[in-house]
């Protein structure tokens, strides 16, 4: 497959001028949905092809959608998928599939899938696969988190979408996501909004049965467990009065990363909630990530933005 004109959608501008290729099939999984991801780009091509933001939707790995990006955000005149454009990044939003499709793995599979098709068609698209960031929002966060954890270890890409190698992580944004689903529930607060051991918990959904019944699975699909020295850099955000993901596993997650000796940032939000419920100005935290970002990918310099 290649991407040219016959293989993709056409291109639309978004009300801020950025071209967009809506609904760009990446992956079609046998007996499952065709999964898509939109590709916001710079309003013209450069010499240089532009490094890549690639957002993972929350919902709890139940519900979500690709072209939402958190809640706090959507009241902005000009959005959060066009302020990354005009910093100068493409934006990659992914589908995923959802818990009520299928348990874990397969949302790994399904991110290691996009990462897969993007590099296979970074040139034809003006994308340079070797500066990659991935951001992700409560389950997206968790994603985000698992995607760079387990970059370069083949037993963790699965057999969906094309072959081939993926990108480079040079950096993860995780806003507000789980880290260990083992310890959830003893981190929650008196308020919390559900129980992570529940047997419907979003987490025992997420991996097929109740956490504490199956804690090889509960491992397997917590990033904790796959930390080693080879980490990219990570931003942690996180609310401290988050009533559904407690502020404890982005706090377990840096632990982990500096005690192998990885660059991690880990920035407690006084008194947000989830998604930034609660917080009078979350453009702070925004540009918090922007600028880590643009860090992360500055080295080779960003192109200049449309």
């Amino acid at each position: 497959m290649t991407a040219d004109a016959a293989a993709l959608p056409a291109e639309q501008s978004t009300a801020a001028g950025a071209r967009l290729l809506r609904g760009v099939a990446y992956a079609s999984p046998l007996g499952f949905r065709p999964l898509l991801l939109d590709l916001y780009r710079p309003a013209r091509d450069s010499e240089q092809p532009a490094p890549l933001i690639v957002f993972l939707h929350g919902g709890g790995w139940r519900t979500g959608r690709r072209d939402q990006f958190c809640s706090a955000f959507a009241g902005w005149q000009v959005g959060p998928f066009d302020r990354l454009v005009r910093a100068g990044f493409a934006v990659a939003s992914l589908d995923y599939r959802l818990s009520g499709e299928a348990v874990f793995p397969a949302q790994l599979h399904d991110g290691k899938a996009a990462l897969r098709w993007l590099r296979a068609h970074a040139d034809a698209l003006g994308l340079d696969a070797g500066r990659v960031v991935l951001w992700g929002e409560s389950a997206g966060g968790h994603l985000a988190a698992l995607l760079a954890l387990t970059d370069g270890r083949p037993e963790w890409e699965g057999d969906v979408g094309e072959p081939g190698p993926g990108v480079r992580v040079t950096g993860v944004v995780d806003w507000f996501g789980p880290a260990d689903l083992r310890t959830m529930q003893s981190q929650s607060r008196p308020d919390a909004v559900c129980s992570a051991d529940a047997v419907d918990s979003r987490e025992s959904l997420l991996i097929g049965a109740p956490v504490p019944a199956a804690p090889e699975r509960a491992a397997a699909a917590s990033p904790v467990s796959h930390v080693s020295a080879a980490a990219p850099p990570f931003l942690l955000a996180h609310g401290t009065a988050d009533r559904f993901v407690p502020t404890g596993q982005s706090e377990q997650l840096a632990a982990a990363l500096r005690a192998h000796g990885c660059r991690v940032s880990l920035h407690l939000v006084e008194g947000a909630d989830h998604f930034w419920a609660g917080l009078p100005d979350p453009e702070t935290v925004f540009d918090e990530a922007l600028e880590f970002a643009v860090q992360v990918c500055d080295p080779c310099g960003l192109p200049a933005p449309a």
